[in-house]
């Protein structure tokens, strides 16, 4: 699983039918800290590796059974992979989203011929426009680009023309146009700033789940020296 504790602390609230965004875990969430800590340490346990870098190795030499992590990372890594599926669960999932900023209007300071006020240019409709056309989310349905556009969010999901899907692997998986379906996406959340409490909370969980566990942190180092070592190995036979 990656190691993000928004997110592994995330999963456990929503496994508890919680919410991603919890800002009182004590009065949001059944139980409180303590049920939450109780659910994180059953998840912990089952982990073989919280990593953001090598959780897809893991997965992908079969090491283990299940990798949580997010769709820019899994998408392509599947491709490459037989006999796996792609699963939104069915409690939701965190949702990401590449933003597009448009500077504030700015004067340049200059003396040469040509000084002006830069600011958004009076194209930047058409342009939002032109990129938000169903035929520029064909990349992300043939796969091309991890993740849905955004017009796949509010309009009626298109199966992909058949000569399209042609020679491609089918695969076992819940996305449709990189998009889960609409009861599973309605239980999806942006990541939210939390409090100045909660992040207490989550610093206190953290550090509970690292004390009685350092089986975990053994496996993690045994992990990484592991690879370390058949790098070794390799560079030695290139050598």
């Amino acid at each position: 699983m990656v190691n993000s504790p928004r997110e592994v602390i995330g999963s456990v609230l929503k496994y508890m039918g919680a919410s991603y965004n919890s800002n009182n875990i004590d009065l949001q969430v059944a139980g409180g800290k303590i049920s939450v800590q109780q659910n994180l340490a059953l998840l912990a346990n089952q982990a073989r590796l919280f990593d953001s870098t090598h959780y897809l190795k893991a997965f992908g030499i079969g090491d283990v059974w299940v990798a949580v992590g997010w769709s820019s990372d899994v998408l392509p890594a599947v491709k490459r992979m037989s006999n796996v599926a792609v699963v939104v669960p069915k409690s939701g999932a965190s949702l990401w989203a590449d933003l597009w900023a448009i500077p504030a209007a700015s004067r340049l300071e200059t003396k040469q011929i040509g000084g002006r006020v830069r600011g958004p240019s009076p194209l930047i409709h058409q342009w939002i426009e032109f990129c938000l056309q169903t035929a520029r989310a064909l990349p992300f349905k043939q796969e091309v680009i991890p993740g849905a556009s955004p017009s796949a969010l509010e309009t009626t999901l298109v199966k992909l023309p058949e000569e399209l899907l042609k020679g491609k692997p089918s695969q076992d998986t819940n996305l449709i146009v990189g998009v889960p379906p609409a009861e599973i996406l309605a239980r999806c959340e942006f990541l939210e700033p939390l409090s100045e409490a909660t992040l207490s909370d989550y610093e206190w969980l953290v550090a509970d789940l690292q004390k009685p566990a350092p089986v975990l942190m053994k496996r993690v180092q045994h992990y990484l020296s592991s690879l370390i070592q058949s790098f070794l190995a390799k560079a030695t036979l290139k050598s």
